[in-house]
């Protein structure tokens, strides 16, 4: 019954951000096209009811303060790779195919992508677009598309709010909804020094799950399909996905990196290749392939 919800959540997020608002609805369609039982259907809607209710009342400007806080927290860590600019302003241009072909081009701040200096193989994004791949993890790409894939799910992670579903104190979704339309201590009664250790909580336990415990599987095979949406609407071959998990399976080593914090390999590789016969794409990949080896031959 697990796998099976699993793959219907799948199957259902392929189409998350273009056909429907909430998952709640995709369920019962999916139910009522037979993609899924009503029960099963029934199950994903109380759940996708229940969850993330701060991801909900955040304004953009929340979701930004919030995400550069993780950020500094995350920096506290690594290193910026500040080395190869030409290298770091390629990654923010495909960044921005990506992102104007999504559902949500504009936030708050717009979308930022850095390389961490670090062997690693590692990425992490926080709510407000901030974007980090590591040196180790942009290495092993072998394409153009592979690299679009990573930042693809990483944004699919920013727009589907996967971090800031993360935030389970019932004080932050509180504070949330008290200031989303007045300053601090006009409507919430505390004061800044209050609403400040609040705010900390929320990117504590964001700081936890991105970096110990990792997303759901469920978050997880949504981001890749939803990556592998936008890569399509980009023009960049889905099964660039594919190729960059076949990489990561290669150099799998559990607990470590990507590998601590993600489903292994095979099981994503699975669910995109179910998805793959979806999209049809004009293959322009050898078009990409010059400027990729320019890019990457100084990392």
């Amino acid at each position: 019954m697990k796998k099976r919800i699993v793959l219907a959540l799948v199957v259902m997020n392929i189409f998350i951000l273009t056909t429907c608002k909430h998952i709640d609805s995709l369920a019962q369609t999916a139910a009522e096209n037979d993609i899924i039982d009503h029960d099963t259907a029934n199950i994903i809607s109380l759940s996708a009811r229940a969850f993330g209710s701060a991801a909900e009342n955040a304004t953009p400007e929340q979701e930004y303060f919030i995400g550069r806080a993780v950020a500094a927290n995350i920096l506290s860590n690594y290193k910026i790779y500040d080395k190869n600019p030409t290298l770091t302003a390629y990654l923010n241009y495909i960044c921005g195919a990506i992102v104007l072909n999504s559902p949500e081009p504009h936030i708050f701040n717009g979308y930022h992508v850095a390389i961490l200096d670090s062997n690693d193989i590692n990425a992490f994004t926080t709510s407000g677009g901030h974007i980090f791949l590591t040196r180790g993890l942009v290495s092993i790409a072998k394409t153009e598309d592979a690299l679009a894939a990573v930042i693809a799910h990483e944004v699919a992670h920013n727009q589907l709010k996967h971090s800031l579903k993360a935030i389970k104190t019932s004080r932050v979704t509180q504070a949330f909804l008290l200031t989303a339309s007045a300053g601090v201590g006009v409507i919430t009664g505390m004061d800044a020094e209050e609403f400040a250790n609040i705010l900390n909580e929320s990117v504590g336990e964001i700081m936890q799950t991105m970096v110990n415990s990792g997303y759901s599987r469920e978050q997880e095979y949504e981001a890749d399909i939803a990556a592998m949406c936008f890569m399509a609407a980009a023009g960049y071959q889905p099964s660039g996905l594919i190729d960059m998990l076949n990489e990561l399976k290669a150099v799998h080593r559990v607990g470590l990196g990507l590998s601590k914090t993600h489903p292994g390999p095979g099981q994503r590789i699975y669910y995109a290749e179910k998805a793959l016969n979806r999209f049809t794409v004009a293959d322009t990949r050898p078009i990409r392939q010059e400027r990729f080896k320019e890019a990457l031959k100084t990392n």
